[in-house]
């Protein structure tokens, strides 16, 4: 374990241990939250992040963690988890329709549950704050749809802001903004399975040089910012 401008970070050796350590991580939090106040709120972002929970639906974890306690945002539908508290953005709306309106949307949704007691605000009571969110970051140092040289990382007004100009595609897509990124009270980035040049040099950026050029170096949380870094991720830290 390692920590440096308050990142703490792991580096696993093989995809299997880092997968474990993701359940264990989300199945901690989800005891802890729904103990405290009935409920647990998680953000999962797509791509492979969605594989590496896997180890969540095997014991130990499958028949422990309160699964309709759950409300989860930004997922495909794998468990037990009541319809009505998955969240899910349109990807199809959000890709090939008016992506300005589907944020609009989404935002709604989300101010629509802080009013119904199940999201709450952060401290600042600007933006909803969640759980935990999983994220994943691009060999660009990209995280959710935040792209570097874009400027919707530097959005503040809104919760939900949308692109239409993706580097990656699909061009149009919605995201959370970082503020809200940034609210949660724990953010867990899992890098692995990146096979780039890239990616190394990003993840040295981040953490040897604070590149805020970077959108996933500006990742921050309420209680705790971790990264879980495959041993290819950390090969030049």
């Amino acid at each position: 374990m390692a920590e440096a401008r308050q990142r703490k970070w792991h580096v696993f050796q093989t995809k299997d241990e880092l997968s474990v350590a993701i359940a264990k991580y989300t199945a901690h939090l989800s005891a802890k939250f729904c103990k405290e106040k009935g409920l647990f709120t998680v953000v999962l972002s797509g791509g492979g992040l969605i594989d590496w929970l896997c180890k969540l639906l095997e014991p130990p974890y499958k028949d422990s963690i309160e699964w309709s306690k759950w409300h989860v945002f930004w997922v495909d539908e794998r468990v037990g988890i009541p319809n009505k508290n998955i969240y899910a953005i349109d990807k199809h709306y959000a890709a090939d329709g008016n992506a300005e309106h589907c944020a609009a949307l989404y935002e709604e949704c989300l101010r629509n549950l802080v009013k119904q007691n199940i999201l709450p605000l952060c401290p600042n009571g600007k933006y909803p704050q969640f759980d935990l969110q999983l994220l994943g970051m691009g060999p660009d140092g990209h995280m959710a749809s935040l792209f570097p040289g874009h400027p919707q990382i530097n959005v503040k007004d809104k919760w939900v802001t949308h692109i239409t100009d993706s580097p990656k595609l699909p061009p149009r897509r919605i995201t959370f903004t970082l503020p809200v990124i940034n609210s949660a009270s724990y953010n867990l980035m899992a890098v692995c399975d990146d096979h780039t040049e890239q990616c190394p040099r990003s993840i040295a950026d981040i953490f040897k040089h604070n590149n805020l050029a970077l959108p996933a170096a500006h990742l921050t949380a309420h209680v705790e910012t971790m990264w879980y870094l495959d041993k290819a991720a950390a090969s030049l830290l």
